[in-house]
């Protein structure tokens, strides 16, 4: 009774403690300036977002692992000092592309983005 008391509440430990490393992330600006590879989507996403709302490909919106959504995050173009404010409304890219940031057409536009970019992330 006791070792079965003891297992479940090890158990719901680990799994507090799993989620509190997803759930209370540091915010962008303790992480220091973020640079890699973005790239864009369109209406190949489907009709609704990771956050739940309806997909724009001409807001300036982005997907991102990590920053809760409504985070904004100003992404800067290393190749044209250009750079948008986007909002953090989706989850990607896929973590095996090895990009940082997928951005809408939008957002992608402003930048003059043509494929792929190397950018810089900061907060607004």
């Amino acid at each position: 009774m006791i070792r079965a008391l003891l297992s479940a509440t090890l158990g719901a430990a680990i799994i507090l403690a799993v989620a509190a490393l997803f759930l209370f992330r540091p915010p962008l600006a303790n992480a220091g300036p973020l640079c890699g590879t973005a790239s864009f989507y369109g209406r190949e996403s489907g009709p609704t977002m990771a956050n739940g709302q309806r997909f724009n490909p001409n807001a300036m919106t982005a997907a991102m692992w990590g920053p809760r959504f409504g985070t904004r995050v100003r992404v800067t173009d290393q190749r044209t000092g250009r750079s948008v404010v986007v909002t953090i409304t989706d989850r990607g890219p896929s973590k095996r592309l090895h990009r940082l940031i997928d951005l809408s057409e939008g957002a992608a536009r402003r930048l003059g983005m043509g494929g792929l970019a190397k950018v810089c992330l900061s907060t607004p």
